[in-house]
């Protein structure tokens, strides 16, 4: 898969606009380049998880100590926060979830299916807005408006960003 550099650049420009200092993410090589840029940047702390539901934890914490975290993940961990999310979600603590999809164009692995024809469905049932992303184009813009949405009004908000977007995995 090759990600597009330059929508990973103005998503990392974005996410320092808009102040987030923690990014907690489970290495996902969609996101790669977005989380080299965030390990890089001397003013955000980039924090691997071992496990998504951990990086609710983390912007709740992160919220608590006055910092605004960042979520970055596959669409395969969204089933693992959905326990968690219900914290985030009653206890208004803004949360902004960048999903990359798999499962959808082009798949290759079967086992990616089931959660990615339940991400959006699985998200707004609990109280995630979603916003969807389906072409490179309109990734910045549509963190940009999401960061808004989750840090001004307190909310969990995630981003899909869809496979045909960021392109599909090729194993070799």
């Amino acid at each position: 898969m090759q990600a597009s550099v330059e929508w990973s650049e103005q998503v990392h420009r974005v996410l320092r606009a808009q102040q987030v200092r923690q990014i907690g993410y489970v290495p996902d090589s969609g996101l790669k380049r977005l989380i080299e840029l965030a390990r890089a940047d001397k003013q955000i702390k980039a924090v691997p998880l071992t496990t998504e539901e951990e990086g609710v934890a983390l912007a709740t914490g992160a919220w608590l100590g006055g910092e605004k975290c960042a979520l970055l993940m596959q669409s395969s961990g969204v089933g693992n926060c959905i326990n968690m999310l219900g914290m985030a979600i009653e206890c208004r603590i803004p949360l902004l979830m960048i999903v990359t999809m798999r499962g959808q164009w082009g798949e290759f692995n079967p086992w990616q299916l089931p959660m990615a024809q339940a991400v959006d469905t699985v998200l707004a049932a609990v109280g995630v807005i979603v916003q969807k992303v389906d072409a490179a184009d309109d990734i910045a813009e549509t963190v940009a408006a999401a960061g808004k949405l989750a840090f001004n009004t307190n909310r969990v908000v995630a981003v899909t960003i869809a496979q045909r977007a960021i392109g599909t995995k090729a194993f070799k």
